[in-house]
C-alpha cells in the first residue's frame, strides 16, 4: 500500500512562512492527484489545495495568493509553500494522494498522519 509522510509543520508568527512536504512510498504505484487538507479544532476537514500529475492546481479561496502547491513526480513528493500565514490557517495539515497501486492491482487513496501548523505571536 502507498504511505504518505508529512513534514515541515511548526510554530510561526502571523505573516510568516512555512513549507510542508509530503513523500509517498510503496512498492509500485503511480499518483494522479496529490493534495493538502486541513482540520482546525472543532471544524471539519477541508481541502486546501490539490495538484494533478500534469500540474493543474486548485486552491481554496481562503489561501489563494498566499499558498503554493508543487510536486516532484520523480520523488513522489508534494510541497505546500505557505506565506503570509494567518491565525485562521492554524490547523493540522494532511497530505492526500490517489492513483494506482500496481503491486496490489487496485486504485488507492491514501492519507498522511498530519502535521501541526500553529500560527501565533
Amino acid at each position: 500500500q502507498v504511505q504518505l509522510v508529512e513534514s515541515g509543520g511548526g510554530l510561526v508568527q502571523p505573516g510568516g512562512s512555512l513549507k510542508l512536504s509530503c513523500a509517498a512510498s510503496g512498492l509500485s504505484f503511480s499518483i494522479n492527484v496529490m493534495g493538502w487538507h486541513r482540520q482546525a479544532p472543532g471544524k471539519e476537514r477541508e481541502l486546501v489545495t490539490a495538484i494533478t500529475s500534469g500540474g493543474s492546481t486548485n486552491y481554496a479561496d481562503s489561501v489563494k495568493g498566499r499558498f503554493t502547491i508543487s510536486r516532484d513526480n520523480a520523488k513522489n513528493t508534494v510541497y505546500l509553500q505557505m506565506n503570509s500565514l494567518k491565525p485562521e490557517d492554524m490547523a493540522v495539515y494532511y497530505c492526500n494522494a490517489d492513483g494506482w497501486d500496481y503491486a496490489y492491482r487496485r486504485p488507492f487513496n491514501s492519507w498522511g498522519r498530519g502535521t501541526q501548523v500553529t500560527v501565533s505571536s
